[in-house]
């Protein structure tokens, strides 16, 4: 049995009641946790006063563990149900924890900073916050040192000033690109400068705090968003109909099992842009923690064909 707060019981209970209002549940417990590219997806073991049922969450079904008495059978139709669910936008298709590869660790760092601030109250933790903004700065510059080429001599790993000057140069060359240049070295030179001082202030307050993580927030997202589509070849308008209306595509070749590709394809005329592999299978284990005991080592195989999913209501 996992540990489950109040407000994880009151969610899975009162979906199940919704589903089966006429079920009674007499015992619920968190059994499992498998966390996928940073989604983590709860199994609930739940017994009624007629029979026994499990939940698994994000997004939350019901299954009937008589019709599913394996829990990690169970597991596995939910996900392959979840993967083959049509979302309404294509991106949808691709978990957020993917589409931030190489910078998911990066993004990690920053949530985390971001989720000290409401409890940060003294001078001490708005230290820590300029602290840690600064260590996801240089986290950043890293990830995008190991992503791609660049053009200029390296300076040293963490020498951040550095980085973004070549990574901005490079990124938007030319004359036409002075503005922007400007915008983002500007950016990243105010969030470097402010997150510093803001960690050895003995001054600094609490709106302080969330100014570092906001001014964090919009140099280092940006950056990387740009980093991304020069990694993976997508281009600022489509080059068939002119079209900015580009999202990232997701697949497999049969010869290349265990790798995902992505390319972008334009919504508007069809067009698709070179394949990249983003993520392979050993990277995809990395991606996914779990929680919990397996019900068995062995696999387990349906006897019967699955011809529908049993409801609370069926008789």
């Amino acid at each position: 049995m996992l540990r489950a707060t109040k407000e994880e019981e009151d969610d899975v209970r009162g979906y199940f009641e919704w589903q089966a209002s006429e079920l009674a549940i007499t015992f619920l417990q968190k059994v499992y946790v498998e966390t996928i590219l940073g989604t983590p997806h709860a199994v609930w073991d739940i017994h009624t006063t007629k029979d026994r049922w499990w939940v698994i969450t994000n997004p939350h079904n019901l299954y009937s563990q008589e019709q599913f008495p394996n829990m990690d059978l169970c597991f596995t139709f939910h996900m392959g149900l979840l993967i083959r669910t049509p979302r309404e936008r294509p991106q949808d298709q691709v978990p957020e924890a993917m589409r931030l590869l190489p910078f998911g660790t990066t993004f990690a760092k920053l949530r985390d900073a971001h989720d000290s601030l409401p409890s940060a109250m003294r001078l001490s933790d708005f230290q820590t916050i300029g602290v840690r903004s600064r260590e996801v700065m240089l986290d950043f510059i890293g990830a995008a040192q190991d992503s791609v080429r660049w053009t200029a001599d390296p300076p040293k790993r963490e020498n951040f000033r550095g980085w973004i000057e070549i990574i901005i140069n490079d990124l938007y060359p030319g004359d036409t690109n002075k503005e922007r240049r400007g915008l983002l070295k500007g950016a990243a030179e105010s969030a470097w400068t402010f997150a510093n001082w803001l960690a050895h202030s003995k001054s600094s307050t609490w709106r302080d705090a969330e100014l570092a993580l906001s001014m964090m927030d919009f140099a280092v997202g940006n950056i990387s968003s740009i980093i991304l589509h020069e990694i993976r070849g997508v281009p600022s308008a489509c080059p068939e109909c002119g079209s900015s209306h580009l999202h990232p595509e997701v697949g497999e070749y049969e010869n290349d099992a265990g790798r995902l590709w992505e390319r972008p394809k334009c919504m508007g005329c069809g067009w698709q842009g070179r394949a990249v592999p983003i993520l392979s299978a050993l990277e995809l284990k990395d991606l996914v923690t779990r929680q919990g005991e397996h019900s068995s080592d062995e696999h387990s195989i349906m006897t019967q064909p699955l011809r529908s999913i049993r409801r609370p209501d069926d008789t």
